[in-house]
């Protein structure tokens, strides 16, 4: 319930929604409707003014700037298990078919989704990697009601970013901001296409910050009240200046609808990775070949380091950058490049945004001593979708070591999954991006090395523990 009669006029005055009928108001009503920020005091206007307090003027050259994205493609058919069964294909009456036939059958689909052009003069568009993943067709609608086919300049599966290019005149263009100085309680607008209704306008305040969810990749959302709902992916969360803050990109839902937590990929982290994959058409994410945890009172006293931040290597890869730079395992790092780090997250996007080559400063505590350790970002290694030494179930997706993350989220160690491709022997196991494979044959796995030796091409079968979201499975795989 709102409150604030001056809010009142704001949402009514701010929410803008073409084509929409009544029906919406009955779409709105149908899940908790969570409360919003109160207008800022300095933007209240006198009522003998005559005028209504409102982000309207501030909206006019914000609008134009976000674009609706509707994409089409292929992806594999999931079928009934039973019916790989000879006897159910019998039974109902389904005729035999070769397996490799039926692993290469499609489906259509569309989706849709949002964007924020970011360079008028080049029309690159900023979008969610899980906008445009899979698809074959990307179209991008204007605010004015042009369309353009869009090009796909790069995608990158760890941040969830995704750019696009189309060719048009007369386009309009958000700033970025600098996403490090926003703080709790500043106010933002957030701007898409929810539920395929037309460009809406919500508005709220900054909830949380460095926020991290069940998903893998790198995380350093930006949590809101904002509404934000299926088809606001991709869309622009702003500032009270019309400058972009952040990309929107997931919700936390019982229901699929906005319940007040969503998540948007802050413009700092989007830049970085907009400017490799304009400059490369991919990211290749750094390591430097180190597991890390969380530093705690009782690990500093343990440890014998006075500080109350940092992160503790708990094991040193072999001939890995970290090695070869004479990093050793206890060693408790307290900054990156200058800049303090407080947990596993901090470091992992410290590290990982670099690009290959670069050297990062590593601040380290070994016992009372303090050192600083310059160590090369190198690249991480990985198996690639076509690597025929891999079990045969396997092929068609991408293998990398599960980068550092915090204690808190999800495990610690493992292999992640990403770059499925739809219709791949992995698609048909069972496998998605995101996945993170914590054991093969019962045995745990952290290394590229284990994963290799473990899931060969010549094992018999293939039991894999795999952690998804905030759950885990088993996966039986056979030849």
């Amino acid at each position: 319930m709102l409150r604030s009669k001056f809010f009142k006029a704001l949402m009514a005055s701010a929410a803008v929604a073409f084509g929409v009928t009544a029906a919406i108001v009955t779409l709105s009503t149908t899940g908790p409707s969570p409360a919003q920020a109160h207008i800022p005091e300095g933007m209240l206007q006198s009522a003998d003014s005559g005028q209504v307090p409102s982000l309207a003027p501030m909206l006019k050259s914000v609008l134009p700037a976000v674009v609706n994205i509707s994409v089409s493609g292929e992806m594999a058919v999931q079928q009934n298990p039973l019916m790989q069964d000879p006897f159910f294909r019998r039974f109902f009456n389904q005729p035999g078919q070769p397996q490799q036939q039926q692993q290469q059958q499609q489906q259509e689909f569309k989706a849709i989704g949002s964007g924020v052009i970011v360079n008028a003069d080049k029309g690159y568009v900023l979008t969610n990697n899980h906008v445009v993943v899979n698809a074959t067709s990307i179209k991008v609608t204007l605010q004015d009601g042009r369309d353009f086919k869009a090009k796909l300049i790069g995608r990158d599966p760890e941040t969830d970013i995704a750019v696009l290019q189309i060719k048009a005149k007369s386009l309009t263009a958000l700033p970025m901001a600098d996403s490090s100085k926003l703080q709790v309680g500043d106010f933002v607008v957030a701007v898409g296409d929810p539920f395929g209704l037309g460009q809406t306008v919500t508005s709220g305040i900054v909830s949380a910050l460095s926020r991290t969810t069940s998903m893998s990749g790198y995380q350093d959302f930006i949590q809101t009240d904002a509404s934000i709902n299926p088809g606001n992916s991709g869309g622009a969360l702003v500032n009270l200046k019309g400058q972009l803050v952040g990309v929107n990109s997931e919700i936390l839902s019982r229901s699929g609808g906005n319940i007040g937590i969503g998540f948007a990929i802050p413009s700092d982290l989007a830049r970085t990775i907009m400017d490799q994959l304009i400059a490369h058409g991919k990211v290749v994410h750094g390591h430097i070949g180190v597991m890390i945890q969380n530093l705690t009172p009782e690990l500093a006293k343990a440890l014998g380091v006075n500080t109350d931040h940092g992160v503790v290597v708990s094991r040193v890869m072999s001939d890995s950058p970290a090695q070869k730079a004479g990093l050793k395992n206890e060693d408790v790092i307290v900054a990156a490049n200058g800049k303090k780090v407080t947990d596993a997250l901090e470091l992992r996007n410290a590290v990982g945004l670099l690009e290959i080559g670069h050297k990062v400063d590593l601040t380290v505590l070994r016992g009372d001593k303090t050192l600083h350790v310059d160590v090369t970002v190198g690249k991480m290694q990985s198996l690639s979708a076509s690597n025929d030494n891999l079990f045969s179930d396997l092929q068609g997706a991408s293998y990398s070591p599960l980068q550092a993350r915090p204690s808190t989220s999800g495990p610690n160690h493992g292999i992640a999954v990403g770059d499925v491709k739809s219709g791949s022997p992995a698609d048909q196991a069972g496998l998605q991006n995101g996945d993170i494979i914590v054991s093969v044959n019962r045995q745990p796995v952290s290394t590229i090395e284990q994963f290799q030796k473990l899931a060969g091409k010549n094992q018999p079968q293939l039991l894999l523990r795999v952690v998804r979201g905030p759950g885990a499975l088993f996966l039986l795989l056979t030849h």
